[in-house]
C-alpha cells in the first residue's frame, strides 16, 4: 500500500538535499488514465511514486508525447489538471492532496515575528476530497491545489447549502468567515458565493430553523463546497417572520417583509386556519377594510394594486369565502416575500405591492407529507421521490366540510344555504443536470356559496407555470417563464323560475419571461431581461335559462390587450457601507381589436347623449397605446455592521383596473383594461428607514416613513352600472389619490419569548374633480378612502414554556373606516330627500381584538409514524362586537341606523396538525 503520506514524506525532506537529477525522460500516453501514466513511468524508470491511490483521478484521459524533458516538467504537465501536487527526493515522487510539500523553512522562519497561519506550510493534515457529502468538522476540506506560481489573494468559492433530511435548499442562510468580517446569504435557491483569502479559512453556516455548522477549508483557487444542515428541534415552537437576521440592515430594499408561514402555525387565526395573508395584515404598511374582508390595502393604495404571484404566476382572487381563507394553502408555501416599497425592476403592472409566494420544493429523497384537520377544513399534502436526488412531486390539496355544518343546523335559512370550496396544487421539479433543472406548478381552486335559497354563486383561479433555470457558470444564471393564469365567475339564478338566468365572466393571461442574474465583478450584480402578457376578458355573457322567460341574452364584446416590458437592474456595492440599487423597466401596453369604441363630442361629459360616432376596430388592431420608463432606486449606507439607513424611489404603471361598487373586494367584481379612454394607473413613492439589530440579532428595529402620489385612479359616479354595460367609460372617474405614513416594528426572533410590535400611522386621500358637475366628489377636494384607518397596532407573542408547550397571544387595534353619514333631509318638489354629508366624512366605531392560543408539539421521537402539533385557540377572546359596517334605513318617517359585525363572541378552535 503506497501510504507514506505526507508525515514521513515532509520528515524525509527535511533532511534530503539532494536535487532531481538533471536526466531527460520521454514517454508515449496514448489515451491512458492517471494511474496507467505512473505505472508506465515506474515502468520506464527509476522512480517510486508514494501516495494514497483513493486520491486518483482516472475520469480523464492522458494522450501526450514527451521526448527527452525532465522528470519535474512531465509531472508538472501530467498533474495540472488534478488536484495533486507532487515532491521529488532522488529518485522517490511524493504526491500530496492539495497543499504543497515543503522541504525546507520558510526564509523568515527564525526571523521577526511568527510565521503567519495562512502562509504557514501545513507539514500534516487530515483532510477529504471537497465533492464528497460528508460533513465532519475535525477535517479539513481543500479548494484546488497549492501553487508556487498563484499571486491571487482572493479566490471565489460557491455552493449550495440544503436541508440535510429532504434536500430541499435553504434560502436566506448566512455564510460567515474571519470571525464575520466576510459575509455572504445564499438565494432562494439556496446558493452562496463567497471570496475568500488563500489559505486556512473557517466557514461558519447559519439558518432560522438548523443547527449552526462550521468547517475549516484550505483555499488555493476558485472552486465549489456544498453544505447540509441539520433541522434544530429546539426552533420548532417559535414565531419568526424573518429568513436571515441581517437581510433587514444590510440589503438595499426598503419595505419588504419575509414571511415563512411554517414558522408562524403558533399564531392564533379565525377558525385555526393557517393563512398568509391573514398573517400579512397585521404586519405594518398592510391593512384591510374590515374583517372577513376580501382583498388587502398596502400603503394606501386599492385592493387591485398588489400583484400576487404563485410560483411567477397571478392569482386574481386569493380568497376563499368571501374572505375569510386564503385561497392558497399554507401547508404548500415555502415562503413569500412582500415588496411594498422598492419593487424590483422584474415585476410590474401594480402600483402597490408584489406578493411573491413561492410553494416548497418536493422532497427528493423520500415519501413525506404533512396535513391538518380543522373545524371546517381539511388538507393533506405529500412528496413523492420520482427518481432519487433528482426529480419529484408535490401534490396538495384542501376541501371544507362547511356544507355538511350547514345541514346540521336548525335554522331554516342557514339549513338550506351554500358555502364551499377546494383547492389542489401539484409541482414538478426536475434536477437535470448541475447545470439544469425544470419545474412546473398547477394549480386550482373552486367556491361556491349561495345566501339565499334562489341564487348560486361561483367563482375559481387556475394557473399553470413552467420554469426553466439554466446555468452558465458560476457568474450567469438564467430562468425562462411561462405562466397561464385564469380567473371566472358566475351566477345562477332560479332555475325553475321563468326570470331565471346565467351569467358568467372570465378573465385569463398568458405570459412569456425571461431574466439573467450577472454578477459582473465584486461591485455589479445584474438582473435583466424582458416579459409579455396576453390579458383575455370576457367581460359577461348573459343568457336567460327558462324557455318561458321574459328576459333578453346579452353578451359584452371581448376585452384584449398586450403588455410588455424590458428591466434592467444593478445592485452596485459602492463601498462596504454603501449598496446602491437602481432598476429601469420599460413598459408598453397596447390594447387590441376587434371591438367597437363610441366617440364622443369633445368638451362634453363622456355619455349616450353625447356619442356623435362609433369606430370599429379589427382583430388584433390597436386601438391605443400607453408606455413609458418606470424608476426604481434605492440605496443603504451602513453606520455599522448592525445599523443601516435606507431611501428609495419607485414609479410604477398599472394598466389593469378592478371594478368594484363595494367597499371591500368581492367575488362578482370585473377587470378592466386600459384602452381607449381608460387611462393608466400610475404611482410615485419616496420611503426612508432606519434599521437596527440589537443583541447578536436576536433583537430587529426598523422605522420607515413614505409618501405616495397616484394618477388616474379608478372610481365610479353615485349608481354606476358596472356589470354588462358595454360603454363602461361613461360610469367611471379617474382622479388623484396621496398616501402617506410612518412605520415602526420591534421583533425579538430567538428566546423563550418572541414575537414583534407593529405599529404604523397612515393617511390615504382621494381627488375627483372635473369640468363638468357630474363627475365632481366632495367639491373636487381630497376625502379619505374607504380603507383610511389612521392607527394601526398589532403585538404579536410567543412564549414557549418547553420544548413542547408554548403560549401565544395576538392584540389588534385599529382606527375605524370612514363611512358616509346622512345628516338631515330636504323637500324636492313634492318629496322629501335624505341629505347626506361629504364623502367619508364620519368613522365607524374603532376595532380591537384579542386571541389566545396554546401550542402542543408531540413528542420528538425519531422513529414514529408522524409528527403532530394541537392548536387550542380562542378567537376574540373579549368577545368584542367590532362592526363591519354602518347601514342606515328609513323606519316610519325617521332614519336609523344599524351595524353588522362578523364575529361579535368569542371563537374557539382545535386544529390538528401532522408530518410524516
Amino acid at each position: 500500500m503506497k501510504k507514506f503520506l505526507l508525515c514521513i514524506s515532509v520528515l524525509v525532506g527535511f533532511v534530503a538535499t539532494a536535487q532531481e537529477q538533471e536526466q531527460l525522460y520521454s514517454f508515449n500516453f496514448e489515451n491512458v488514465n492517471l494511474s496507467t501514466a505512473i505505472d508506465i513511468i515506474e515502468a520506464e524508470s527509476d522512480f517510486r511514486f508514494y501516495f494514497d491511490p483513493s486520491w486518483v483521478e482516472d475520469d480523464f484521459l492522458i494522450s501526450e508525447n514527451y521526448i527527452n524533458q525532465s522528470m519535474e516538467d512531465i509531472l508538472y504537465d501530467v498533474l495540472r489538471s488534478t488536484k495533486l501536487n507532487f515532491l521529488i527526493l532522488e529518485n522517490r515522487v511524493i504526491l500530496s492532496k492539495g497543499n504543497l510539500i515543503h522541504n525546507d523553512l520558510p526564509s523568515d522562519y527564525f526571523g521577526e515575528g511568527p510565521v503567519s497561519e495562512e502562509k504557514a506550510p501545513i507539514f500534516y493534515q487530515q483532510y477529504e476530497n471537497v465533492e464528497t457529502e460528508t460533513q465532519d468538522a475535525d477535517r479539513i476540506s481543500f479548494i484546488g491545489k497549492e501553487s508556487k506560481t498563484e499571486n491571487n489573494n482572493l479566490f471565489e468559492i460557491t455552493g449550495f447549502v440544503r436541508d440535510t433530511k429532504t434536500g430541499v435548499p435553504v434560502p436566506f442562510a448566512t455564510v460567515r468567515a474571519q470571525n464575520g468580517t466576510i459575509n455572504a446569504v445564499t438565494n432562494e435557491d439556496g446558493h452562496y458565493q463567497i471570496k475568500l483569502p488563500t489559505g486556512l479559512n473557517t466557514l461558519e453556516i447559519s439558518s432560522v430553523g438548523f443547527q449552526p455548522y462550521s468547517r475549516q477549508l484550505m483555499v488555493y483557487s476558485n472552486g465549489e463546497l456544498n453544505f447540509n444542515l441539520t433541522e434544530s428541534v429546539n426552533q420548532l415552537g417559535e414565531v419568526v417572520i424573518s429568513g436571515e437576521s441581517k437581510r433587514n440592515v444590510r440589503s438595499a430594499v426598503t419595505g419588504v417583509t419575509s414571511i415563512n408561514i411554517e414558522e408562524m402555525k403558533t399564531i392564533p387565526m379565525v377558525l385555526g386556519e393557517r393563512d398568509i395573508f391573514k398573517a400579512a395584515i397585521i404586519m405594518p404598511g398592510v391593512k384591510t377594510a374590515g374583517e372577513g374582508s376580501a382583498g388587502f390595502n398596502v400603503r394606501g393604495g386599492k385592493s387591485d394594486q398588489n400583484l400576487i404571484l404563485l410560483d411567477n404566476g397571478v392569482i386574481y382572487n386569493p380568497f376563499h369565502f368571501l374572505g375569510f381563507f386564503s385561497a392558497v394553502n399554507a401547508y404548500l408555501i415555502g415562503g413569500a416575500d412582500i415588496y411594498k416599497g422598492s419593487i424590483p425592476a422584474e415585476f410590474g403592472g401594480r402600483l402597490s405591492s408584489v406578493f411573491d409566494i413561492t410553494t416548497k420544493k418536493p422532497d427528493m429523497e423520500k415519501f413525506s407529507g404533512e396535513g391538518g384537520i380543522g373545524p371546517v377544513t381539511a388538507n393533506l399534502t405529500a412528496s413523492i421521490p420520482i427518481i432519487k436526488n433528482k426529480a419529484s412531486v408535490l401534490v396538495g390539496g384542501r376541501a371544507t366540510y362547511s356544507d355538511w355544518i350547514l345541514k346540521q343546523l336548525d335554522e331554516p335559512e342557514l339549513k338550506n344555504s351554500e358555502a364551499s370550496f377546494y383547492d389542489g396544487l401539484i409541482k414538478y421539479v426536475h434536477d437535470l443536470n448541475e447545470n439544469n433543472s425544470v419545474e412546473a406548478t398547477g394549480y386550482y381552486s373552486h367556491d361556491k356559496f349561495s345566501i339565499t335559497s334562489d341564487s348560486l354563486y361561483k367563482y375559481s383561479n387556475s394557473l399553470v407555470s413552467m420554469n426553466w433555470k439554466h446555468k452558465f457558470n458560476d457568474d450567469l444564471k438564467s430562468e425562462v417563464i411561462l405562466t397561464h393564469s385564469g380567473y371566472e365567475f358566475g351566477i345562477e339564478y332560479q332555475p325553475n323560475n321563468p326570470n331565471a338566468f346565467e351569467f358568467d365572466y372570465r378573465l385569463s393571461e398568458t405570459q412569456f419571461k425571461t431574466k439573467f442574474d450577472h454578477k459582473l465583478n465584486d461591485k455589479h450584480d445584474l438582473t435583466y431581461g424582458l416579459s409579455t402578457k396576453l390579458y383575455q376578458i370576457e367581460p359577461g355573457n348573459f343568457a336567460p335559462t327558462n324557455s318561458n322567460s321574459l328576459l333578453e341574452g346579452m353578451r359584452v364584446e371581448n376585452e384584449k390587450g398586450l403588455e410588455s416590458a424590458l428591466f434592467l437592474s444593478d445592485s452596485y456595492k459602492i463601498s462596504d457601507e454603501l449598496l446602491l440599487s437602481a432598476g429601469l423597466r420599460y413598459s408598453f401596453y397596447a390594447a387590441l381589436g376587434g371591438a367597437s369604441q363610441q366617440i364622443y363630442e369633445a368638451g362634453l361629459p363622456l355619455s349616450d347623449a353625447t356619442v356623435i360616432d362609433v369606430r370599429e376596430f379589427d382583430e388584433n388592431e390597436v386601438i391605443k397605446t400607453y408606455g413609458g420608463l418606470e424608476y426604481r432606486i434605492s440605496a443603504r449606507y451602513l453606520f455599522a455592521d448592525d445599523f443601516s439607513i435606507k431611501g428609495s424611489f419607485d414609479t410604477n404603471k398599472q394598466y389593469i383596473h378592478l371594478l368594484s361598487s363595494n367597499t371591500t373586494q368581492s367575488p362578482t367584481d370585473s377587470w378592466k383594461l386600459s384602452d381607449y379612454y381608460v387611462k393608466p394607473q400610475t404611482s410615485r413613492q419616496y420611503s426612508i428607514g432606519l434599521f437596527k439589530n440589537f443583541n447578536s440579532d436576536i433583537y430587529q428595529v426598523s422605522l420607515e416613513g413614505y409618501y405616495k402620489s397616484m394618477e388616474d385612479i379608478m372610481d365610479y359616479k353615485v349608481g354606476a352600472q358596472l356589470l354588462l354595460n358595454e360603454n363602461l367609460e361613461t360610469e367611471l372617474l379617474q382622479g388623484k389619490g396621496k398616501a402617506y405614513g410612518v412605520e415602526f416594528l420591534l421583533k425579538k426572533t430567538e428566546g423563550k419569548l418572541n414575537g414583534w410590535l407593529g405599529y404604523s400611522y397612515s393617511r390615504t386621500f382621494i381627488k375627483l374633480d372635473s369640468e363638468f358637475n357630474e363627475e365632481i366628489v366632495n367639491n373636487g377636494e381630497y376625502f379619505p378612502s374607504n380603507f383610511d384607518k389612521p392607527h394601526d397596532l398589532s403585538l404579536v407573542l410567543n412564549y414557549k414554556l418547553t420544548k413542547r408547550y408554548s403560549f401565544s397571544a395576538n392584540f389588534i387595534y385599529q382606527t375605524g373606516r370612514p363611512i358616509t353619514y346622512p345628516v338631515g333631509t330636504y323637500q324636492y318638489g313634492n318629496a322629501e330627500y335624505t341629505l347626506y354629508s361629504d364623502r367619508n366624512a364620519f368613522r365607524i366605531p374603532d376595532y380591537y381584538r384579542l386571541d389566545l392560543g396554546v401550542n402542543i408539539e408531540g413528542n420528538h421521537k425519531i422513529k414514529k409514524l408522524a409528527h403532530s402539533f394541537w392548536n387550542i385557540s380562542i378567537y376574540n377572546v373579549l368577545g368584542r362586537n367590532n362592526p363591519y359596517s354602518v347601514y342606515f334605513v328609513t323606519e316610519e318617517g325617521e332614519i336609523k341606523g344599524y351595524k353588522t359585525s362578523i364575529f361579535s363572541i368569542p371563537v374557539p378552535t382545535i386544529t390538528y396538525n401532522f408530518k410524516f
